[in-house]
């Protein structure tokens, strides 16, 4: 006799759920996250919440050693996963115990835990590493730059591998702790807030925490002699700024400048909204080379920024970054104009506020400054294609977009879109054509258009003030009869234009770009 067993759907869903998945369901997880520009960047399989990082800086020797605790909540099946280091490593631990792990091209570094990992488990991964990191070279660059009295982690669009293991990709941030250890007399920097310091035999270990989502090429470390300075801004921020004591010339320009800070930022939440993040500062290291990074809650700046004397505008851009490009961070590297050409638009909005050329004037001064066969107008600053990601287009082409959507939408719908934006995406990921859908929404209008024409059209589009949803992309200077017509006069150069365009030669494309199979 055969009974037949009735299971109720729920108890059959639930016993089926229950059933461990074969070993034929565990895959390991991808060697990169998705990137269009980097398909090697990142990591897939995993979303990383924490990094604890401890570790140990010999100037003298260029020695790092670091044992990273890395929290992450597994998105698939793993059988095994990769992080990306590209310093030695000794030993793997995942949950606490030991796992087996090799490492393939620079970079990857591929863990295989001793058992699998199955989907949506909080997992903990121990890495105990050490190297040189002044000796990495990843697709023949480097992102450390050793000093007279130290080292200095900063770069985009990565810069993590040199130091510490991580998804080394925006999409995937998380807070961070970083304990460091270096000689009695030298300094450690980082982001966030200094929690506390100590010296035992000689060393000196300073604890930094950050406690806000960060993407990895944001989280920096600079080790050296440097004199600080510490304040609080009118709503009680903590403002810590950090000098190199070898400057040489540039020291007083430097502090003239970066001492600024508060200021600005207080100035920038009148544009952006609440500041974001709950630190604030700079650092000026002794490097030589010449850009600037966002890194965050405390930007880098090379000296040679202040060789012309102060500079706040480059304080302006590196700090409006804060909101356009850490807080809300690009969802693909493609999406480089959300950072950039809002950084260089803030720039011009304080050259409007202190006086020394308008908006518009920049616009109408970087418009008839490049003429229609310039091929400045073929970078499209939308998707400007990886060996054009910092090209100078993306930051003015990129601005001029910005002051055409203001002419567009005038000033009071334009301006809540700028301090709506980082609200409406706070700590998270967000692409061009999110942008644009937001900018619509505000202003009720249809502005596809308008963004076609000035980040994706390689062609001198119309001027700024006569841009428009309906806008004609014919080039300045040209008639449609097929004769010349007379060239509109040059404007005056705006007073701000020089401190502006000493901030372009900051951004170049080899001194802050991305690498090859990166």
């Amino acid at each position: 006799m055969h009974r037949r067993i009735i299971v109720p759907s729920a108890l059959a869903a639930s016993l089926l759920l229950a059933i461990p998945a074969s070993a034929a369901d565990y895959v390991p997880g991808a060697p990169g996250i998705g990137d269009s520009y980097y398909p090697a960047s990142g990591n897939g399989g995993y979303d990383v919440s924490h990094y604890d990082l401890r570790l140990t800086y010999q100037p003298a020797t260029d020695v790092l050693e670091g044992t990273a605790t890395i929290l992450a909540t597994t998105r698939q099946n793993l059988s095994r996963f990769n992080l990306d280091l590209g310093l030695k490593v000794s030993e793997v631990r995942v949950n606490g115990k030991k796992a087996a792990f090799t490492t393939s091209g620079e970079q990857e570094l591929e863990i295989t835990p001793a058992a699998p990992l199955e989907k949506n488990r909080t997992i903990s991964v121990v890495v105990r590493y050490a190297g040189k990191p002044s000796e990495v070279k990843i697709g023949g660059w480097t992102a450390w730059h050793r000093t007279p009295d130290g080292g200095v982690a900063a770069q985009e669009p990565d810069s993590a591998a040199w130091w510490f293991p991580s998804n080394d990709h925006p999409l995937d941030k998380a807070t961070f702790d970083v304990s460091v250890a270096v000689p009695d007399g030298t300094q450690a920097i980082s982001n966030g807030v200094l929690q506390s310091q100590s010296s035992k035999l000689g060393w000196t270990r300073y604890n930094w925490r950050s406690n806000k989502p960060q993407a990895t090429y944001l989280a920096t470390l600079a080790v050296g002699k440097f004199d600080i300075t510490t304040d609080r801004t009118a709503g009680g921020l903590p403002v810590l700024n950090a000098y190199s004591r070898d400057l040489g010339d540039n020291a007083g320009a430097a502090r003239a400048s970066v001492e600024r800070t508060a200021e600005v930022a207080e100035w920038l939440e009148g544009v952006f909204g609440p500041y974001p993040f709950n630190a604030l500062g700079g650092y000026v290291p002794n490097v030589t080379s010449g850009y600037a990074l966002e890194t965050q809650t405390r930007p880098f700046y090379s000296p040679r920024q202040f060789a012309n004397g102060s500079n706040v505008s480059v304080v302006v851009h590196e700090l409006a970054h804060q909101w356009y490009g850490d807080s809300v961070s690009v969802d693909n590297w493609k999406d480089i104009w959300v950072n950039e050409g809002f950084a260089r638009y803030s720039q011009w909005l304080w050259s409007e506020k202190e006086g020394e050329g308008t908006a518009q004037e920049l616009a109408d001064y970087v418009y008839a400054t490049r003429s229609a066969e310039d091929p400045f107008w073929t970078v499209k600053p939308g998707d400007p294609g990886p060996d054009n990601q910092f090209h100078i287009a993306v930051y003015d082409r990129g601005a001029l977009a910005l002051q055409a959507l203001r002419n567009e939408i005038g000033d009071e719908d334009f301006f809540a879109v700028l301090k709506g934006w980082p609200t409406e995406f706070a700590y998270g990921n967000a692409r061009v054509g999110d942008f644009v859908a937001y900018a619509e929404r505000i202003s009720g209008r249809p502005l596809a258009a308008l963004f076609d024409t000035w980040l994706y059209q390689p062609v001198k589009p119309a001027a700024p003030a006569e841009a428009g949803a309906g806008a004609t992309r014919q080039a300045a200077g040209a008639r449609t009869d097929g004769r010349s017509a007379a060239p509109a006069p040059k404007p005056v150069q705006p007073r701000s234009w020089k401190k502006i365009a000493a901030t372009n030669t900051i951004h170049t494309h080899e001194e802050h770009s991305g690498h090859p199979g990166h």
